[in-house]
């Protein structure tokens, strides 16, 4: 056994290196994963969800986009392809996922748009057009609200975040949060093999 989440900074793991395929907007991608960071063997079936229910960013759409706790990087090279004038910033505790992302948006074409960094990393002036994620939600409630009033706070006036969320582990509750304790407008945009897809906006 090991102590290893994939919200561990420093894997110890062994790293085993893989592959997963998945198609996502309309294009095949193969994505380089490893152990030791989140859903390694496959596209997570909650981050599959959001990629097909939630509205993918349009081609013109420019300004930058956040990929939040982005693992190997499924979201970020989507994005990145759905949107090839917009910058997108791919950010995660997990240094072994941060590796993983940065080779994937070089497999994808798109290293030169895709800002890969460590939470701390990111410049405070930065405002997102979109906010993706696929919450840790085992970090625990507490840490999950920090993360959401860390974050969602630094989207753009007319931004729109969207997150995936398991019914069974909160879906719902945090939706509730959102709205009741900090002011939110959250639209339930799909829900899908368990999962909620929420569209998050001022």
């Amino acid at each position: 056994m090991t102590g290893d989440h994939y919200f561990t900074a420093e894997p110890t793991t062994a790293a085993r290196g893989r592959e997963v395929e998945f198609t996502a907007a309309g294009r095949d991608f193969t994505l380089a994963s490893a152990g030791g960071v989140f859903s390694a063997d496959r596209l997570d079936p909650g981050t599959a969800v959001l990629l097909r229910k939630a509205e993918l960013p349009a081609a013109g759409t420019v300004g930058d986009l956040l990929d939040l706790g982005c693992g190997f990087g499924p979201i970020t090279c989507v994005l990145a392809s759905a949107a090839p004038s917009a910058t997108v910033w791919a950010v995660d505790v997990n240094e072994r996922a941060r590796a993983l992302t940065a080779a994937n948006a070089e497999r994808v074409g798109a290293a030169d748009r895709v800002r890969v960094r460590a939470p701390d990393e990111v410049p405070a002036d930065v405002r997102f057009a979109q906010i993706w994620s696929n919450p840790p939600i085992r970090i625990g409630k507490d840490e999950l609200h920090d993360l959401m009033r860390r974050w969602l706070p630094r989207l753009a006036p007319d931004g729109v975040a969207w997150l995936v969320v398991a019914r069974h582990l909160g879906g719902d509750s945090l939706h509730r949060w959102l709205v009741d304790e900090q002011g939110w407008q959250v639209q339930r945009q799909a829900s899908q093999k368990g999962y909620r897809v929420l569209r998050v906006s001022r």
